[in-house]
């Protein structure tokens, strides 16, 4: 069962909580070494728990406004096209 983030423009530090919360519970985390600011919020850099946080290790960077889904496996950006970005599965 696939469950969704919706990762906010202008994105709070309640909301960063919240997000980072949704991913503990999926064995996902942010990667502290990444941080992206921009006019529209923070972007956010997700990968598995435990992952080596080494350059070409699966990750996933969500940009504020995205919604992100969790389908059991992996994560992946959900867009109203049938294309989506899948990492993880």
């Amino acid at each position: 069962m696939a469950c969704t983030y919706e990762w906010p423009r202008g994105a709070s530090r309640e909301d960063s909580a919240a997000l980072e919360a949704w991913l503990a519970q999926h064995g996902w985390e942010v990667d502290p070494t990444v941080f992206m600011a921009g006019a529209r919020g923070p972007a956010v850099q997700v990968r598995r728990v435990g992952s080596a946080w080494e350059d070409g290790e699966p990750g996933l960077l969500i940009l504020p406004g995205e919604v992100v889904e969790y389908d059991g496996s992996g994560m992946r950006i959900a867009t109203p096209a049938s294309e989506t970005a899948t990492v993880g599965a």
